[in-house]
């Protein structure tokens, strides 16, 4: 990954951040990274623990950075969140919830928030 990605990804995990805490979750963890995967972040919804994948695009085409999250996507995010909550027991009590949260545009000129809430579900 390049530097000039990286920081955008970094920036773009921020700006989610401040927008969900702006929208009343409390933001629990940021880039977990295991074995597994990587989360971006985990949010307390009121009694909802969200996992918040962020992605960011700079444009539309193929469907623009909501459509990135495909079902191998899922899959991956789903084993994470799995594999994080079995080391944090204190975290099974909530319910649990995928959200995806898309930046279009660039985090340091014009963008548009997309967010989704329960985007997928883990089966099983």
């Amino acid at each position: 990954m390049t530097s000039e990605r990286a920081a955008r990804g970094a920036a773009c995990e921020a700006l989610a951040a401040l927008y969900l805490e702006a929208h009343g979750l409390e933001v629990l963890a940021r880039n977990l990274r295991c074995k597994a995967g990587e989360i971006d972040l985990v949010c307390r919804d009121g009694d909802v623990l969200a996992i918040v994948e962020v992605r960011q695009r700079q444009r539309d085409d193929y469907g623009g950075a909501c459509a990135s999250v495909n079902a191998a996507k899922q899959r991956k995010l789903i084993r994470t969140a799995r594999y994080f909550l079995e080391r944090r027991a204190i975290l099974s009590a909530y319910t649990l919830r995928f959200d995806v949260l898309a930046v279009q545009g660039s985090p340091h000129g014009a963008y548009r928030i997309d967010w989704i809430k329960d985007a997928f579900r883990a089966r099983g």
